[in-house]
């Protein structure tokens, strides 16, 4: 049987830079993905509902707790009550990484409330609550105009923010460059910066699955090939940039939708978060675990590729304005879903106070 050190993820984090977490808040996921070295998790408003619906009548009775114990909120404090039990339940067993790191690793990642994705100050003072729910969390901004506007004051304020919502070089850089400022406003007034942990995701698997929608709406022939490689050369780019501007947030390969995404990224000093699913798959394969962040994608695959507008945008630093963040299409299909999963933590909190 297979030990969990010697196991392809394993070997990713123990012989590389490069660290995983579990793309879950899940405990049964997290402790799973801890033993083979994870040193984060995330959630989303899709995993908190995917979690609640794995044990419904846990999650029900516990909303009619938190209703008698605090009978003035509304559903909506509910259901942030309920992402704030998740997000607790899991943060415990991230510590001894956050611990050994410096608070560089074993972070827990809580997200915003997405439909504040226009309002910079909203966001920033939610950020607060989740600040205060263990000493490991990090914060899910959106890489909206005011959600980069978010992201620097809440760093400036100390707190370790992840660039959610973002599928491209030009979103990366927003965001890691609003970090930067956010940074440097504290270091000027001697605040600490050291223990700070940001993240900046890039959704590689979004940005592929957009790109197949683009292509069978629009009726164009590209090699299919290709396409896998979309996001990973979405994220090769910005880890290029990364050197060149020095940015101090760590790069976040996200959603996975085949090995690519993980074993192309391996040897950056970056992060990839996996759904437990993936982890087994990963930890069951036979791919070679060595260093290929600075392999360059096929120049075959990058023609192809270059023929798509939106691929063009999403790979060039300059290739999409701050102002053009919220309309474009993988941003604007990616926040309705997360939305409309918030709408049904909603709806499953005030059913659980009706039953």
């Amino acid at each position: 049987m297979q030990t969990p050190t010697a196991s392809p993820l394993g070997r990713t984090i123990s012989e590389t830079p490069t660290d995983v977490w579990n793309d879950s808040c899940a405990v049964d996921e997290l402790e799973y993905a801890v033993a083979f070295g994870a040193v984060g998790a995330t959630a989303n408003p899709t995993i908190v509902v995917d979690n609640w619906r794995k044990d419904p009548s846990r999650w029900a009775l516990r909303v009619r707790e938190l209703a008698a114990d605090e009978p003035t909120w509304s559903e909506r404090e509910l259901a942030w009550g309920i992402v704030a039990e998740m997000s607790v339940r899991a943060a415990p067993l991230l510590m001894p990484a956050f611990a050994a790191s410096g608070g560089r690793a074993g972070r827990l990642s809580v997200q915003t409330d997405p439909t504040l994705f226009r309002d910079a100050p909203a966001m920033v003072t939610q950020a607060f609550g989740f600040d205060g729910l263990a000493p490991n969390i990090v914060v899910k901004f959106p890489t909206t105009a005011a959600g980069v506007a978010a992201m620097e004051e809440a760093t400036y304020r100390g707190i370790s923010v992840n660039a959610t919502l973002s599928f491209s070089v030009a979103q990366a850089i927003a965001a890691g460059e609003a970090v930067e400022r956010g940074m440097a406003r504290r270091e000027a007034e001697g605040l600490p910066v050291a223990q700070m942990g940001p993240v900046i995701t890039i959704m590689m698997g979004r940005l592929e699955d957009w790109l197949r929608e683009v292509v069978d709406r629009d009726g164009l022939s590209v090699h299919p090939s290709a396409l896998p490689w979309s996001g990973i050369a979405v994220f090769k780019r910005a880890h290029a940039e990364w050197a060149t501007r020095g940015l101090r947030a760590r790069l976040l390969g996200a959603a996975i939708r085949h090995h690519l995404h993980w074993s192309q990224l391996i040897g950056g000093d970056v992060v990839i978060t996996l759904p437990s699913s993936w982890q087994k798959r990963f930890n069951a394969s036979s791919v070679e675990v060595r260093s290929r962040i600075h392999d360059p994608v096929d120049q075959a695959h990058l023609a192809e590729l270059r023929t798509l507008p939106d691929f063009v945008r999403a790979f060039e630093p300059d290739g999409l304005s701050v102002g053009e963040f919220d309309t474009w299409g993988p941003s604007v299909k990616t926040l309705r879903g997360f939305i409309g999963s918030y709408h049904e933590l909603l709806h499953l909190v005030g059913d659980a106070l009706l039953a």
